[in-house]
Order: structure tokens, then sequence, then C-alpha cells
């Protein structure tokens, strides 16, 4: 038995599981817990605070399965807590952090005792979730460091199973990505990342021909108000700002090149805010994008896919180096799905380059072969 009032020690209970083999719920080590105040909360939200290596979800699974008694009764999780009230349940073991290395390519662009660079594959999401513990970024990383180069991810954001990660890319959006090696330069990323002082530049090619040729996007962003995976433009208190600056850089029969340049960092930004203008990314079905065929680029082309994942690239990250303190910038190349698509664009659609004040990107460098 645990007893107190405070949070539940995860290497504490870790330690009460390593003497237990069964899996019998009765074996299971108990905690108590006695309000010394009158708290008028919710029991979930309560346990919650209370053992926070479980999820809410977690908790009211324990409480749904009678784990859970206020002063000897079986509650709901909608209980209400007072002064005196004493809660007893039987916690099951805390989810593992372990990060399993695996075999995954990675294209490193630059690495040193802290921090690696990376171009992102598409199809790839960054760090283990909603239980899944393989085929992410994160254990490639992990391989990479064990066989390859030698030290390690930051220790930041290891209770999460989030090690190293100071920002990231949606899983089909490819290119530049850095995370940190060591928890001094995880810090020092993270504020920049925080307070904007990181330079980011994507490439894109979407459906219709931008007009005009640059401008500044400053429309709030929240969550899809009936879809639970998307975002949407809001107006309301669930929103919050969000301002990224595109600048055209080829224009096309029916499609553009553009440039985007992120001033917040906000979930789904540029897709949401490409496709409220109603230039939606190619193949981001999620957001009125459409996967293409050769063909549908020219007809005596063939019917092979084209690109089915949005064409939308992390190209450019300047930051300033966490410990030398010397500003750096990495450019990552156009994976080859999206260097093919702009190729066809060239070679069969009528192509005008666009100098829009600001570009950055060296469109020459981020398509080597083109």
């Amino acid at each position: 038995m645990i007893s107190g009032g405070g949070k539940v020690d995860r290497d504490a209970l870790e330690a009460l599981y390593a003497g237990i083999e069964e899996t019998d719920p009765d074996a299971r080590p108990r905690v108590r817990f006695t309000l010394s105040r009158d708290l008028s909360k919710r029991l979930d939200r309560y346990l919650v605070d209370r053992v926070p290596f479980l999820s809410r979800t977690s908790i009211q699974r324990l409480i749904d399965e009678n784990a859970v008694t206020v002063n000897g009764r079986l509650p709901k999780a909608s209980t209400r807590l007072r002064k005196g009230d004493v809660v007893e349940t039987s916690l099951p073991p805390p989810p593992s952090n372990a990060i399993p290395p695996e075999d995954i390519p990675l294209d490193i662009i630059h690495e040193d005792n802290d921090l690696i660079v990376i171009n992102k594959q598409p199809d790839i999401i960054v760090h283990p979730a909603r239980g899944n513990r393989s085929g992410t970024l994160i254990n490639a990383l992990s391989w990479h460091f064990i066989h390859n180069s030698g030290g390690g991810l930051s220790t930041v954001g290891e209770d999460s199973c989030r090690p190293g990660v100071v920002h990231r890319l949606d899983r089909f959006t490819s290119g530049v990505m850095v995370a940190a090696k060591s928890d001094t330069a995880h810090w020092r990323l993270g504020r920049q990342f925080e307070l904007r002082q990181t330079d980011k530049r994507y490439l894109a090619v979407v459906h219709g021909e931008i007009r005009p040729w640059a401008d500044r996007i400053e429309q709030p962003l929240g969550k899809h108000p009936t879809a639970r995976e998307k975002y949407a433009v809001r107006f309301d208190d669930l929103a919050k700002s969000a301002r990224t600056i595109y600048r055209v850089r080829e224009a096309y029969d029916g499609y553009t090149l553009v440039e985007l340049e992120l001033e917040t960092g906000r979930t789904h930004q540029i897709r949401v805010h490409l496709a409220y203008l109603g230039y939606p990314i190619v193949g981001d079905d999620m957001y009125g994008g459409r996967h293409l065929r050769a063909s549908d680029i020219d007809g005596s082309l063939g019917t092979e896919p084209l690109i089915t994942r949005q064409a939308l690239h992390a190209t450019t990250l300047g930051f300033t180096h966490p410990i030398t303190e010397q500003p750096v910038s990495y450019l990552a190349p156009l994976r080859p799905d999206m260097r093919r698509l702009i190729e066809l664009l060239r070679t069969h659609r009528p192509r005008r380059s666009i100098d829009a004040p600001g570009a950055t990107i060296d469109l020459k460098a981020a398509m080597p072969e083109a």
C-alpha cells in the first residue's frame, strides 16, 4: 500500500511491480489518498493529477472496472471529492517509456554532439503515440546512435515517449527536422522555437494558380468542429492566431509551386491556410487536394501514381546553434515523388518563374537532379 496525498512516484510503483509475476488484479499495489482539503473536483480529474503517467481514459477504465473506491464505496468518474474523503485504487504498472531501436533508414544532413538534423521521409511519424512503440523516427534515431554515431537523444520529453523531439512534421510531410542529443541543446532549441527565432521555409505544390504572388495569411485555427483529425479556420474562443507568408516561385497551367514561411507553428497550419484560400495542396485529400497520376499532368503520360501524399516539404531550417551560438541553416533536398511532380509540371505545363520578394529557398539546391 502506498499512502499519501501527493503524486504517485513512478519509480516506486515500478519497484513494487518488479516483485510481482502474476497478472491477477488482486496482486496489484494499492494506493490510498486522503483529501486534506475540500477540492470539489471530479474523481477522474483528481486521479489524473495524482497519477500523471496514466491518461484520463485509463483512469476512467479503472473506475468502471471497480478498481477505485471512495470511502469504501464504488464511485462514478464524476463523483465530487470533499475534505476527508479517502480514495483507494489498485494501479496497473506504468506504461513503458522504452523505445526499441529499429533499423529504419535515415537521411542525415548534419550531426554533432548536441543535435542531429535529418531529411525526414514521408509516411513516418516522429514519435510513438497511442500505444505504438515502433516504426517511428525516434526508433530509427535510437538505432542510429547505438550502431553508427554514438550518443543518444536528450532526456527531455522522455516520460511522454518524445525524447529529443523539439518540433514535429506531419506524418506525410517530408523535409528538414532537428532533434536534440543533449538536454541543454533541447531546452535552448525549444526556447528558439517558442520565441519564433527560427526560420522555417517550406515548398508546396498546390492546385490552382495563386494570386497575388505573395501575401500573408492571417486566419485563426482550431480543431475542426466535427472531424476529429482535422483542423479548421475558426473565429471563436477555441481558435489560436496563425500566420503564414506565401511566395509564388513557379506558376504552371493549373498548378503553383509556392514557398511558405511560418510565423506561427499550429498543427496543419500550412495545409489549412492554403485550402482556406482555395488552393489545396496536391495530394492532401484531407483538405481538398487530389492524389495525382502522371496522366493528370499530361494525357500522353502513363497512369502510374505520381504523388499520393501532400506535396509539402520542409525545405530549409535556420536557427542559432544551441552550444556554439553560431547561426546555422540546413537545406533538405526534395524527396523523389515531389521532385518528379515538379519536373513533369515544368516539362508539360507552361512554366513561369516568379521572383517574389523575400523568397530565400535555392530551387537548384532543393532539386539537385533537376
